[in-house]
């Protein structure tokens, strides 16, 4: 198992960062799915999930966070 770097923490403050933005955007959209009685933002009842630069940016940093910043695989 590895330790985690310093590094790791950038990229998650970043992720976080990206998916309040992403949660704030789903709020003022009023963009939610119901599963189980419980309400879940989502993107995808969303007109303008087509070129979203808030979603785009959310994925981007995902990746990044999973990636630790490099390209190929991802550490879990």
């Amino acid at each position: 198992m590895s330790t985690p770097k310093s590094s790791d923490s950038v990229f998650e403050k970043a992720l976080d960062a990206k998916l309040e933005l992403l949660r704030e955007c789903q709020a003022k959209e009023s963009s939610s799915v119901e599963f189980n009685g419980n309400s879940y933002g989502s993107c995808f009842q969303c007109l303008k999930i087509i070129g979203c630069e808030t979603r785009k940016a959310y994925v981007l940093s995902a990746y990044n966070s999973m990636s630790k910043g490099d390209t190929g695989g991802f550490e879990f």
